[in-house]
C-alpha cells in the first residue's frame, strides 16, 4: 500500500525552508514516503496571519540572523547570509509550478534545490530577472521558456491558487509540513516529524 506523501510548503526566501529542503527527502525515504513540494509566497501567509518576517523586528533581527546560520551548521549544509534579504520570490515560484505541472515532481524539486542553493550559498538574487535567467540556464532549463513562464498569467494564477490552498491547509509560516493530515511548522520540527512517521500520532 502506497503511503501518502509528506506535503512540504516553502518560500524560496526562507532560510529555514532552505535547510529543511536539504533533509526532507532523506527523512521521507527512511519511512517509505515521498515529498510533495508546494512553492508559496510567505508575504501572503504573513498578511493573512497579521505577521511579519522575524528580521523585520529589531529585537529579533540579530538573533534570527545568527540562528539561520547556526541551523544550517547543525544540519551540516552550507550557508551564506544573502543580501538583499528577504526578497520577492514570485518569479522563482512560478518557474517551480511551470515545471511541476508540465514536467513533473522531479524537475520541479531539482529547480527548488538549485534556486535555494543559489540564493543561500552563492547570493544569487532570485528577484532579479537577469540573475534568474542565468540560473535557469545553469540549471539546464531553457532560460527564455522559464522567463516566459514567470510572466505568463497561467503560472501567475497557478501560484495564486497554491497560496490559497496553503492558507486553507493552515499555513502561516515556512517551512510548513503536513504528515497524514497533521501540520508541523518549522525546520526545528524534524525530530517530531520523524517520530510521527515511525510511530504514528503521539
Amino acid at each position: 500500500m502506497v503511503k501518502p506523501a509528506i506535503e512540504f510548503y516553502f518560500d524560496f526566501s526562507s532560510p529555514y525552508a532552505y535547510v529543511a529542503n536539504e533533509w526532507i527527502d532523506a527523512l521521507a525515504a527512511r519511512h517509505g514516503r515521498t515529498v510533495r513540494r508546494h512553492a508559496i509566497l510567505l508575504g501572503v501567509a504573513f498578511a493573512a496571519a497579521e505577521l511579519k518576517s522575524p528580521v523585520a523586528y529589531p529585537l529579533k533581527r540579530e538573533y534570527s540572523l545568527h540562528d539561520f546560520a547556526r541551523s544550517a551548521r547543525f544540519e551540516r549544509v552550507p550557508y551564506v547570509q544573502p543580501t538583499p534579504f528577504p526578497i520577492a520570490t514570485h518569479h522563482a515560484a512560478r518557474v517551480f509550478w511551470w515545471l511541476h505541472d508540465t514536467q513533473g515532481d522531479a524537475p520541479a524539486a531539482q529547480w527548488a534545490r538549485s534556486a535555494f542553493r543559489a540564493y543561500f550559498t552563492q547570493g544569487v538574487v532570485l528577484s532579479d530577472p537577469g540573475a534568474l535567467r542565468e540560473l535557469a540556464q545553469a540549471s539546464g532549463l531553457d532560460a527564455a521558456a522559464a522567463e516566459a513562464a514567470w510572466n505568463d498569467p497561467i503560472w501567475k494564477d497557478r501560484l495564486r491558487e497554491a497560496n490559497e490552498q496553503a492558507l486553507r491547509a493552515g499555513l502561516f509560516g515556512a517551512p510548513f509540513f503536513v504528515v497524514d493530515g497533521e501540520p508541523f511548522w518549522g525546520n526545528d520540527r524534524k525530530a517530531q516529524i520523524e517520530r510521527r512517521l515511525a510511530e504514528g500520532p503521539f
